[in-house]
Order: structure tokens, then sequence, then C-alpha cells
């Protein structure tokens, strides 16, 4: 985690920087938090990060008009103001001396005067809300065009990360954010400090907020990676309000939006704030004492590895959240309930084992029985037993609470009814979107880049800021030179532009997605999955006229694949084209999949298909090579391939989709676990895909594995 956000490189003419304005602060605005119906999950959520600041964050997924943005404004509301150094541009802490910026750091050597020796203010917490159209400059900082006119040297002018140190930073639709942007965010999060090296400057400030993101799974997928680096992400969609909570959601509205009712309604609600906002102040002493024992973490750290969490963030997450939950409510250890919101907030959002039906849940074990005690005893030795049994009580006072039982089972299946339906509905809650394509010729403006090739679109304020700095020795030199200093007709220059400040714009627009659904026709289960994946087909293409995806089916049984329906968008096309489905003879995979590339490296030169996610329905067994697939009968039988070999074949095919951009596979294996070879699973991680085994298989839940691979393709 010392990854810094790095933008750009600094141009040949660097120059002495200049003392930053100060921002203005943001008030507390929005709905009181105690106003908004339901949600209780997503509140305590919430509540945690104010307290924890260790937690990063939290994402909030949802369909539009369902709250994601009210509930961020709310928590701003109760979060306490901040003592910070007066005048600070980034509202350094006075007790911090560890996190503080370049100018501050100037400034104190100057002044020959250490942190705590500077004047104090006290401020709200900033709320910061990063707009979907931001630019890099923007959000890190960049010149200040006017001023550095002026001065003839490189002012720096803080931008929304400087503002947002020890606030509220709220990105609202994340999943629509542009990628780089994104990873600048990603590269905050684990450092803590922003490092611009651009146009003449280089400065390096702390950047640590509490990061509210929204994100609606409709319009686009929201990358894991991005959701792993905050603790807690959860899905309004999962707890629908009831019809009696909307009324109640509906009155109050209304009423806070007239102006009899306003005061009052506002009134009573600062009085909950208040408390709140008293209580947050004093669960972050507690939580300077508040530590998870070895134990603890242990039991952690097994409850993910049986729920199947990929990579160790999960268990340190988990660890902060249970701390902040023990401080929430005062006290100094984390206890077995604090452990389970642990596992309930962080673990399992994050699992990867398949969801079955809860009437095939395994019921938890019964507790263990209370142990019995003997009445048959004299008086004496009760005395005695009583004595023991009060120092046994001391000890198990002294040792940790840790939950009598795991919440998942060693299948990854979680045994625990409340957490079965908790992690359902947020599951439920989260869809896939498809992807950006990023060009120069259409879309929308995202951010400027320098020019590979002839400029087509050139970005005017980001050359402006490029040139910005130089413009004093650039004037003083074209008065020398008169060609410099004249247009070709006549005038003269005001700005002196060079070919090294010139910028382009780059543009994004939306894209579709290619869905190829590869199937094994060839022995007695043929039938099955060509069924599944018809019916799959079809369901998948009556939702894609919105979201611009596209659906084609390659089958593979004799010698060689045969895409039986190309790239198409036409529900019409795709039933004629499916009516007759060949069956029967060999299993040509190697091939297969090679036909499924070039098919989607094809839809992608198109210009509108972003992300290929080929779904192959086979057991991962091949019995075809390729050289037999290629040359059609040509090959004799000393040249054919044998088992071993046709096995590496299929492999090395495999590991080849790692190489190709927005490509991803998934294999989706019908047969039963006693009889699967393990062959296909093989074939999904030589690849870098995922393996699901679904014995059996039908149209839903073929088309839940490609919807769901759509959303967890990175």
């Amino acid at each position: 985690m010392s990854a810094t956000a790095v933008i750009d490189a600094p141009p040949e003419e660097a120059e002495q920087r200049a003392a930053p304005p100060i921002p203005a602060r943001d008030k507390p605005t929005g709905l009181p938090l105690s106003l908004v119906v339901g949600n209780e999950p997503i509140k305590i959520a919430l509540l945690l990060a104010a307290v924890n600041p260790l937690m990063g964050g939290v994402a909030i997924g949802g369909r539009r008009g369902t709250g994601k943005s009210v509930m961020a404004r709310g928590l701003h509301r109760i979060l306490p103001p901040l003592e910070v150094v007066k005048g600070s541009s980034f509202n350094i802490d006075p007790n911090k001396p560890e996190e503080v910026d370049d100018f501050l750091k100037e400034q104190l050597a100057a002044e020959n005067k250490t942190l705590d020796q500077l004047d104090k203010d006290i401020i709200p917490t900033p709320f910061v809300q990063v707009p979907l159209n931001v630019m890099e400059d923007r959000l890190v900082g960049s010149v200040d065009v006017e001023e550095s006119v002026k001065q003839g040297k490189p002012v720096f002018a803080p931008g929304l990360l400087a503002r947002a140190h020890r606030g509220v930073l709220y990105v609202d639709d994340l999943n629509l954010l542009d990628p780089e942007l994104a990873n600048i965010l990603l590269s905050v999060i684990s450092d803590g400090w922003v490092q611009v090296e651009r146009e003449g400057i280089s400065v390096r400030y702390p950047c640590r907020p509490l990061i509210v993101a929204t994100f609606n799974p409709e319009e686009s997928e929201m990358r894991e990676h991005l959701l792993d680096r905050l603790a807690v992400s959860l899905s309004v969609d999962a707890t629908p309000l009831t019809d009696l909570e909307r009324v109640q959601a509906v009155e109050g509205v209304l009423k806070f939006g007239n102006s009899k009712h306003n005061e009052q309604m506002l009134r009573e609600a600062e009085e909950e704030e208040d408390e709140l906002r008293t209580r947050i102040i004093f669960s972050r002493e507690y939580l300077k004492r508040v530590k998870c024992t070895h134990d603890q973490i242990k039991y952690l750290c097994e409850e993910a590895v049986r729920a199947g969490v990929q990579g160790q963030r999960a268990e340190i997450f988990a660890c902060e959240v249970a701390r902040a939950s023990a401080a929430l409510d005062n006290r100094d250890s984390v206890t077995s309930d604090d452990l389970k919101l642990a596992v309930k907030l962080v673990i399992a959002p994050r699992g990867v084992f398949l969801q079955q039906p809860e009437n095939m849940m395994q019921p938890p074990p019964p507790p263990p029985p209370p142990p019995q005690q003997d009445t048959s005893d004299e008086d004496t030795e009760e005395d005695k037993k009583e004595d023991e049994k009060d120092e046994d009580e001391k000890e198990e006072d002294q040792m940790p609470e840790i939950p009598q039982e795991f919440m998942f089972d060693a299948e990854g299946t979680p045994i625990d009814e409340e957490l079965i339906n908790f992690v359902t509905k947020q599951q439920k809650g989260k869809s896939g979107g498809r992807g950006l394509i990023f060009s120069q010729d259409r879309g929308r403006y995202i951010k400027p880049m320098f020019p590979k090739g002839k400029v087509r679109r050139l970005a005017v304020d980001a050359t402006m800021r490029a040139a910005a700095p130089y413009q004093r020795p650039r004037r003083q030199r074209a008065l020398k030179d008169d060609k410099k200093r004249f247009t070709s007709s006549g005038r003269e220059r005001k700005v002196f532009i060079e070919e090294a400040d010139v910028r382009v714009k780059r543009m994004a627009r939306k894209a579709g997605a290619l869905i190829v659904f590869v199937v094994d026709a060839s022995g007695s289960m043929a039938l099955n999955r060509m069924n599944a994946a018809k019916g799959a087909a079809i369901s998948l293409l009556s939702k894609a006229y919105e979201s611009r995806d596209k659906i084609s089916l390659i089958t593979f049984q004799g010698t060689d694949a045969e895409v039986l329906l190309p790239p198409t968008r036409s529900i019409a096309m795709a039933k004629r084209r499916l009516e007759t489905m060949p069956c029967g003879g060999g299993s040509p995979l190697a091939h297969a999949i090679n036909v499924a590339v070039k098919t989607g490296i094809n839809a992608q030169k198109s210009g509108d298909v972003g992300k290929v996610v080929i779904v192959c329905i086979s057991d991962g067994r091949a019995n075809v090579g390729l050289n037999e697939s290629v040359e059609k009968g040509r090959v004799t039988e000393s040249e054919k391939l044998d088992k071993e070999a046709m096995k590496a074949e299929v492999l090395d095919t495999a590991r080849a989709l790692q190489g190709l951009p927005n490509f991803h596979l998934v294999m989706l294996d019908m047969e039963n676990k006693f009889v699967s070879t393990g062959l296909a699973k093989e074939v999904a991680e030589a690849a870098g895909g995922r393996y699901y085994q679904v014995p059996k298989a039908t149209e839903r839940s073929v088309t839940d594995v490609a919807v769901g691979a759509l959303a967890m393709a990175r």
C-alpha cells in the first residue's frame, strides 16, 4: 500500500511554486439521517465508518430514487467539527505532524516554528462531491492559469481531494467514473497521500477522507477491485421498503418541504443529531483502546476462508468493523456480536460461494448441552465448587468472546439463517453493466492527454494550463522576433503556445457487451446443454436493447466448431437460427475457444462492443485436436494427438485469453460432482476466469451465470 497518485510528468520549464489559496468550507446540508426510513444495515455501516476512518468508506448500490445520496448527506450532518491549522488549504490536523503538506513544511521551516505553535481553527467537517465529468486537474489540483500568467511562475490551485482530507468524499455513480480517475481514488485510499507532478509543479499533501460511494448497477458494471478497497458494500435494493414504510417516507418528505413543519422537524432531528455527534466523539476515544485478540482475528480469518473470500482485505476490514462496533457501544473490548456483525457486513458480501435454495441448506448444528450439576455433594464441597466457579468466571471474563459456531461451513455455504437471507438479498441487488469505449473521435470528453500522431480534437483548457506558467519568458523572447510576436494576419499574439503544450481530448462512450455461448454438443447430455443455452440466449436478447448487448452461440461437435448464431441483438434472427441444432460426435474444445476468440475480436473491431464474456458449457474434456479441426480430415492417425497432448493444447489455448483485453471466460460444468474430472476447473484457472458447477443447469441458471460474469469481470 505505498502507491501514490502521480499525474503526468513535469515539463522541462519547472519553476518555483507559490502558496495555494484557501478554499471555501462546506456546511452540512440535506435531510437528517434520522428521518430516513428503512435501510438499517446501511445506516449502521455509515455510523461505523464515521467512528473508524480505517474502514476507508462505504459503497451503496441501488437503482435511482432509492435515497443513496440522502443517506450520504445525512451522515455528513452528524459528523463532529474538525480542529485544523488556521489558514490550511488541506485541513491539516495540528496534533499530527506526520500529516503535513509541502507548503506547510516550507512555512514552518521559514518561520522556525513547530506545528503546535501555529494558530488553530474549528471548521465543519468538509463534504466534497466528485462530479461525474471531473477532470484530473480538478480532482488532484493543478496550475492556476490566471495567477500563473500574472506572476510568471506556476501557482498551485488545490483540487477536490485537498478539501476532502479528514472529511467526506462523496462519489456519485462510481461505476460511471473514468477508470483512470477511479485508479487515482484507489491510490489515495491505499496510501493516504496525493502526489502531483505536472506542468512545472511538484506537490505532496495528505488525503484521508471518509469515502461514501454510490452506484446504479443498471447503468454500468461495478469493478470488483473498486469495491474491494472499501470495507462495506451494500445494496439498497436488497431491503426494499414495505408499503407502510413508503408511506412514512413520502409523508416525511412532504412535511420537511412544508415551511410550517420544517422548523419543528429540524428542531427534533437536531436533538437526535447532537446525541449521535456526541456519541461519535466518545466512540472515537474508545476506539483508541479497542483491539482484536489473536483468537478473534483467527475466527475472522477462518470465516473468510470458509466463505471463499479472495485476498486479505476482508479480514483486515472485518477487524476494523468489529473494533468500530465495540467503540460505538462504548466498550473497550470486542464481543462475539461485533464479530458476527463484521462477518455480515464485510466477509459475507465478498464470498464467492454459489447460493443454493434455502430449503437445501443444512440446519445449523444444535448448541452443546449445558453441563449437569451434581446435587449430591456435601455443603463443604459445594462451597469449594462455588469458589472454583467464581474463579473460572473471572478467567472467562478476561477471555475474549468468540461465537460458539461458524457462520459458514467448510464448503463455503452460510449456515446462519439470518446470514443466508442477508447475502441472498445483497447479491440480488447487484447486477452488472457493460463498460466504456475510449477513443479520440466521439463520446464524452473525460480527460486531456498527450497527442499521438495527428491532433483531432484539441483540449483547449489543458493546453492553456500547460502554457500559462511560461507566458512571461516566451513574450520576452518574442519581442526579439516579429514572426513569433505577430500572427499571419498581423495581429499581436496574446498567448504563446508551443508544441509541447498541446493536449488532445480523450473521449468515452458507453459500450455493449458480447456474450458468446460455447456449447458442447457432443455426448448424451448435449440436448440439455443446447436447450439451456438457447433459452438463456433468447432471455438475454429480450433485455439487450437498453444495455446494447449482443449474443452469439457457438456449438462444437464432430471435428470442428460452428458459429450457429453470429453476434446479434435480433430475437427473430436468434429464434430462426436456433431452430435446428446439431448434436453428437467428438469434442473439439480447443477449436471452439479459438472460434469464440475470433468472433469476439471481430465484434470489438466494430466499435460497439467493449467486453466479451465467453460462457463455455462443457466438462472440459476434448477428444479432437486443433490440427484435426483445421485440416478437416487431412490428418493421419499418426499425426493425431493423444489425450494428454489434447489436454495441454486446451490449457494453452485458455492461457492465451489472459493476454486479450476485455476477454473473460466462464466454465459451466453440468456434470455431477462425483462424475466430473475437474478438467473444466483447470481450463477456467488457466484462462484466469471463473468456474461454476451446476449439475442441473436450466435457462435461468445459465442466464444468471452470464449476467454475474458481466458484473464480476474486470
